[in-house]
Order: C-alpha cells, then structure tokens, then sequence
C-alpha cells in the first residue's frame, strides 16, 4: 500500500532521501512505518500535527519500511514505529514506538528553536 502524503508529511523513498532529509535546511524527523503497524496508525495522527504546528521550523517525512527496506536497514530499524531525527544532514537522536504529543513534543524540543 502506497503511503500518502498529506500537506505537511511527505513520503521519502531511496532516491528522495538525499535531497529530502540529508540536505535538509532545518532539522527533519523520520517516521518509520507501515500499513500492518496498528502504533503507526495510532501516532500518524499526532505526527502529522506536529508537523503541521512546527512548519517551518521542523520538516517531517516519513517511510514505509515495506516499501524501502533498504532505508530502514541502514538506520538499523528493527521495530516500527521509529523516528529518526537529522540535523544538518545527520543522525541527531532517535527512538523507538508510538507516544503521546507531549512526550513526542519533549524529544523534539531541542529542534523546535
């Protein structure tokens, strides 16, 4: 199943990545995900709200390891839902399942100046 992407999440693939998170201006948070995950389905919502709410300022995508596993291998995913914050064109931090907007709100505030 293709994902979709809504106005402020958009899907990266293998070829989009570079351009999309590694030359990114600002910082980027990665989600891991796919259709089968009810915990993505969950946090999808709130992500994407997060990301509407901090345009500008943070950029979100996301990727569906179903899709890309080659993506979701060098990031060294073995659990979804995943994130994986960029800063700069690199790792910044990154962590594993579904949470509520607080606390997913709390991991992200360094990159929300």
């Amino acid at each position: 199943m293709a994902a979709k992407s809504t106005r402020f999440v958009e899907s990266v693939t293998e070829q989009t990545f570079p351009a999309r998170v590694l030359k990114a201006e600002r910082p980027v948070l990665v989600q891991f995900w796919a259709a089968w995950c009810g915990p993505c389905i969950r946090v999808t919502p709130i992500v994407e709200a997060l990301a509407a709410e901090h345009a500008g300022v943070l950029d979100v995508v996301k990727i569906n390891v179903d899709e890309e596993p080659g993506l979701a291998e060098r990031h060294g995913v073995t659990s979804i839902p995943a994130f994986v914050v960029y800063a700069d064109g690199a790792v910044s931090t990154a962590w594993t399942g579904a949470a509520p907007k607080p606390v997913l709100e709390r991991q992200l505030a360094p990159f929300l100046r």
